[in-house]
């Protein structure tokens, strides 16, 4: 079976190209709508001659495009779970920067890459679904006819993804068979890196109030908050604690107005993230303290939650599912190996709808990189060719016991 796989997808590879270069030509960053929309629309049509039913349904974020749900139902009993595979139409690359860059879709057969934006991140991702669903529509009609399938398309995956899991869960009463996450993950050197787990985050904002005064006639009598705020700042970042796997990131800092004003105001913006949602929470509090003790001398300081996104955490279901694409990989003389990832994806916000696995997609590096030196001292986001097929194949492999199995 897998040689004839391969010989059906190595087939496949220049319509596959094709396909991913239309979509990296188009400018998806996630506030351009229009060009959201135009990457849904391509992707639609690249799985219409399988038959599945396309819907768009706007994002509840205004200046977003739509999220792309497309489905295929079982030809066997009504309402069945399906299985989900998991992309996203959107990049982080704003058109003046691909612009100003010169960052666009270049071939490069002598590294064995593609540059392009979103090439990895998450366009091939989005072609590979469709390389597998080709192929097995075409070598095994019956388990492709007999499962229901579901191909969602976040639209604001690098911003937000709340709504988008939302819709999902909506378009899934009965659960899911699996839950499939296709962003990006290397493949090379016997081993093939299988996401299992992904830390939680916690946005906040530290705000900081002082108490004006003339920075000359009478700067005694203020209270600089700018001050009281940057000191206060390196006791929170020293909560970073890599046993305990918590990372807690100082990321903005904004005050005062004019020079000659003792400023009254300040804010930092930060988050944290973490694997269990207990170490979240004790930090936070760990934080609160630490304003509460810099609150004195007529400044006050307190703390705002922006935002929190669950871990996702490592489950019985999920190790089940993993067991299954690890005897794919063994079939490809390949070992499987579970990792944990610190950087969010949908998979986070998908938890407990089926059994999930992330990283499926092909392989690549410098996601969310748009700059790259003549040297390559420095590259910009790329994805490896060669990957597609051998990911398809093991793929296809645990999909196919996934469904005859289970």
């Amino acid at each position: 079976m897998n040689s004839e796989w391969m010989g059906t997808l190595e087939a496949l590879m220049p319509e596959a190209m094709r396909w991913l270069r239309r979509l990296v030509e188009v400018n998806s960053f996630t506030a351009n709508r229009e060009g959201v929309k135009r990457v849904a629309d391509i992707t639609a049509e690249m799985f219409a001659p399988m038959g599945f039913s396309v819907e768009q349904v706007d994002s509840e974020h205004p200046g977003y495009g739509g999220h792309l749900f497309l489905s295929r139902a079982s030809g066997g009993r009504a309402n069945q779970p399906p299985v989900v595979l998991v992309t996203h139409s959107d990049t982080v690359f704003p058109a003046e920067e691909e612009i100003r860059n010169d960052f666009r879709w270049l071939e490069s057969p002598a590294e064995g890459r593609i540059y392009g934006p979103g090439v990895v991140d998450n366009k091939g991702g989005t072609v590979l679904i469709w390389m597998m669903l080709r192929v097995l529509a075409e070598k095994r009609p019956d388990v492709f006819e007999k499962t229901a399938w579901l191909v969602a398309a976040n639209a604001s995956e690098e911003v937000v993804a709340s709504d988008f899991a939302r819709l999902t869960r909506e378009r899934c009463p009965n659960g899911a068979k699996a839950v499939l996450v296709f962003e990006g993950g290397p493949c090379r050197d016997g081993l093939f890196d299988l996401v299992t787990a992904r830390k939680g985050r916690v946005e906040l904002e530290v705000l900081c109030e002082g108490r004006a005064a003339h920075a000359g006639s009478n700067h005694r009598e203020g209270r600089n908050a700018v001050v009281a705020l940057a000191n206060v700042l390196p006791q929170i970042a020293a909560l970073t604690d890599g046993a305990k796997n918590l990372t807690v990131n100082v990321a903005t800092i904004h005050g005062g107005t004019v020079l000659n004003r003792v400023p009254h105001e300040a804010r930092a913006g930060l988050e944290m993230r973490a694997f269990e949602p207990d170490v979240l929470q004790k930090a936070e509090r760990e934080i609160g303290h630490l304003l509460a003790e810099s609150s004195r001398d007529g400044v006050k300081m307190r703390l705002q939650c922006l935002g929190r996104t669950a871990p996702w955490p490592v489950t019985s279901e999920t190790e089940a599912l993993f067991s299954v694409w690890s005897r794919a990989a063994q079939s490809f003389g390949v070992a499987a190996k579970a990792i944990h990832r610190g950087g969010l994806s949908d998979a986070n916000y998908l938890t407990g709808l089926g059994p999930l696995l992330d990283g499926l997609g092909p392989s690549g590096g410098s996601a969310h990189c748009s700059e790259m030196t003549a040297d390559r001292s420095k590259t910009a986001e790329h994805v490896e060719p060669s990957s597609f097929v051998m990911k398809a194949v093991i793929n296809l492999l645990a999909l196919v016991e996934l469904i005859e199995t289970h």
